[in-house]
């Protein structure tokens, strides 16, 4: 293989090993990302759930008086 031909796959596998490490760094913020929106919707049923709770109650203690 020539010199010109190493530099070049040199260059080129440089390249692809920046590529690749930007698309990692990029993966790891969408999944970041993506669990705190899942833990978030999750936390946001659980409080839904308990002020359902606490309406249903409330308005039984109202019918009682």
């Amino acid at each position: 293989m020539s010199e010109k031909e190493n530099s070049s796959f040199n260059s080129l596998e440089e390249k692809v090993n920046l590529l690749v490490k930007r698309f990692e760094e990029q993966k790891g913020i969408i999944d970041s990302y993506v669990e705190r929106e899942r833990d978030w919707k999750k936390n946001k049923i659980l409080q839904n759930k308990e002020i359902s709770q606490l309406k249903t109650k409330l308005s039984k203690e109202k019918n009682n008086e």
